[in-house]
């Protein structure tokens, strides 16, 4: 029997995101176990940046959940990820968790490829803003393998499943996470998959998701985008993954390197501003 873990970013216990977790579930053919968490249970610290995560074997030196929340995604075989959209973003649960993400590369081999979808739940037509982008920004950069994501429509508590559409949405996730990746409906990165893109000078264009860059041409009035792929890529292959995490590990001697540099520099700022520090 397949493990499914359904992470939840809404704060609203029953809300749209939760039952959409469930509903996606209960039309899944593959035998399962319906695992869930919801990011806001759990105390996930900010990031400090110290790096020590990927030079210590017990992982991260914060005191908190993140460990709890890691088992749960390594020890799923798939992943379906749903939360709200807050101010045209997902809810901030998400990215503190996402923020965190160092400590994943010692579980790449673990990671790598779990089929996982996504969805996104908006309460005003049209106003999802970045949600999508997003979870699919989540999705890949915890190494899953994105096999859909969408965004449904729906505010108050249960509203989501006022509109039928929602159900389909439901049924069409619940198919893909086990089956063939849904098919691209309208243009999209060659690379990644993304369907977000930041247009700039001379017809360039830069993918929002894998942030390669490209041209975009038109054929026939509909466009297409041919895009390139960098030499520092992160999620595009385990290779690149590891690649990556390389990377990373010799920031450590590089700094050590240019430690005396980099102190001159940042020094310079020391004592400029007046900190507003927190009430007692």
């Amino acid at each position: 029997m397949k493990k499914i873990l359904g992470i939840i970013g809404s704060p609203r216990k029953l809300g749209n995101s939760e039952i959409m977790v469930k509903e996606i579930s209960r039309h899944i053919s593959v035998p399962h176990e319906l695992n869930l968490l919801r990011l806001q249970d759990f105390k996930i610290l900010p990031c400090r940046g110290c790096y020590q995560c990927l030079f210590k074997t017990q992982g991260c030196v914060l005191n908190d959940d993140l460990n709890t929340v890691l088992k749960a995604l390594v020890d799923a075989d798939a992943l379906i990820v749903s939360a709200p959209t807050y101010f045209l973003g997902l809810n901030a649960s998400v990215k503190c968790f996402l923020d965190r993400g160092l400590s994943f590369y010692s579980h790449i081999e673990k990671l790598w490829g779990k089929p996982a979808v996504g969805v996104v739940t908006t309460g005003i037509q049209g106003k999802e803003g970045f949600s999508l982008l997003g979870i699919q920004s989540f999705l890949k950069l915890i190494f899953a393998d994105e096999k859909n994501s969408r965004v449904v429509y729906g505010s108050l508590p249960g509203e989501v499943f006022m509109d039928e559409e929602n159900t389909r949405t439901a049924k069409e996730l619940a198919s893909a996470l086990f089956g063939p990746p849904a098919e691209k409906k309208g243009p999209y990165c060659p690379q990644c998959g993304g369907d977000t893109f930041r247009f700039m000078d001379n017809n360039t264009v830069r993918c929002m998701l894998c942030s390669n860059s490209g041209k975009m041409r038109v054929a026939d009035g509909r466009p297409t985008f041919e895009m390139g792929k960098s030499d520092h890529e992160f999620f595009s292959s385990k290779e690149e993954v590891l690649k990556h995490k390389r990377w990373l590990l010799g920031m450590k001697s590089r700094f050590i390197q240019q430690k005396k540099a980099l102190k001159e520099i940042t020094q310079r700022y020391l004592k400029q501003g007046i900190w507003i520090k927190p009430q007692p």
